[in-house]
């Protein structure tokens, strides 16, 4: 195993463990607001593929210290907007990972699967999030507050 790939497994766990904080802060800050609930469900999947990897290849799983190291935003809106950069610095990410481990097939399959999830599924959902949250500001609405995923019920 080369360095690259202790290093590319490692980083890329970080990312996601840090994405799966980061999204549960905001559902306990404003309940099981879309596409929040749905996507760090989503995140819980990636972490498990790359644990396997990291099982497979013999690469030590670092322990997940960002629920300590990360806050809830302050508004939706906030937590909508810094989702889409997070998601876009993502893909980026994946990318140089991608180069990384070129002698590896199965991670860069991997890393191809979790880049396209995040460019195809959570960035634009993300975007439709900050869209919605800043008309609802604009209208003196937003926060958050009693937007509930559907499939809970909710509104």
């Amino acid at each position: 195993m080369s360095m690259d790939l202790r290093r590319a497994l490692t980083v890329a766990l970080e990312d996601e463990y840090k994405a799966r904080a980061t999204y549960r802060k905001v559902l306990e800050a404003f309940g099981d607001v879309r596409p929040f609930v749905n996507i760090v469900e989503s995140e819980e999947r990636h972490i498990r593929a790359l644990e396997r990897l990291c099982d497979r290849y013999d690469v030590p799983v670092p322990r997940d210290e960002w629920p300590e190291r990360v806050r809830a935003p302050a508004s939706l809106l906030e937590a909508c907007t810094t989702a889409v950069e997070a998601e876009k610095e993502n893909s980026g990410l994946y990318e140089e990972l991608r180069e990384a481990t070129r002698d590896y097939p199965d991670v860069q399959e991997t890393f191809l699967r979790l880049q396209v999830a995040s460019e195809e599924n959570h960035l634009p959902a993300f975007e439709r999030c900050a869209a919605r949250e800043s008309g609802a500001a604009g209208r003196g609405g937003g926060g958050g507050h009693g937007r509930r995923a559907r499939h809970r019920g909710g509104r």
